[in-house]
């Protein structure tokens, strides 16, 4: 059996001192649009959730050294910990794990499980739009980065450094997420996402060169 309470509740430890661009609230908002996309697309609602709850908490080890950490592939390993003192059947563990391990835009682990895509989808949404937008902003702050660089070469910046601004992040991910949405619900939903985040970033180079 899965008792959600004492799983969020254990999870919520690891948030304690989390910057915000993935802060409790971004995990919360994932848990929120996981559901709704478990609902629609026919998901275990109840695994859904607590990989939801758990995905990122592994996320502090990564912005400590500099993102050469897989917070996805560790998240995936402290949550089978956690699961495991909880009593959770070792099968529900393995494909909560799962979803954890795949969650993550960048590394090479691909969601298998319908479960492990509405996770993916779920984190990807929020990683776009106007919430998207403002999570790139806090990141770059985090970071020590510009506010902007539409004159770097994109592809020869690094992350971590004064050159990963929102506009990095934008050109580097953002703008390809659309594309990777695996379920027809989390594919419309990013749709009207998308354009906003595309407008809004159009807008700022304008007003960035001076163009009215």
């Amino acid at each position: 059996m899965l008792d959600f309470q004492r799983i969020k509740e254990n999870a919520g430890k690891y948030f304690r001192d989390a910057k915000g661009s993935h802060d409790w609230e971004h995990t919360e908002r994932v848990l929120s649009l996981a559901v709704h996309l478990s609902q629609v697309e026919g998901a275990n609602v109840d695994l859904v959730k607590c990989a939801a709850v758990l995905h990122d908490i592994a996320r502090g080890e990564e912005d400590q050294c500099g993102g050469k950490l897989d917070h996805a592939v560790r998240g995936a390993e402290l949550a089978r910990e956690i699961l495991s003192t909880l009593q959770v059947p070792p099968e529900d563990i393995d494909r909560i794990a799962h979803c954890i391990e795949t969650h993550r835009f960048r590394n090479h682990l691909e969601p298998q499980s319908l479960e492990a895509k509405v996770l993916f989808d779920a984190d990807k949404l929020d990683s776009i739009g106007a919430v998207g937008i403002g999570r790139a902003f806090l990141f770059a702050g985090e970071v020590g980065a510009k506010l902007h660089n539409p004159g770097a070469d994109i592809m020869h910046t690094q992350p971590y450094t004064e050159e990963d601004t929102a506009y990095r992040e934008y050109m580097v991910k953002l703008r390809k997420v659309k594309e990777r949405i695996l379920t027809a619900e989390g594919r419309r939903l990013a749709q009207e996402r998308h354009d906003f985040m595309v407008a809004f970033f159009e807008r700022l180079n304008r007003e960035v060169e001076g163009v009215w």
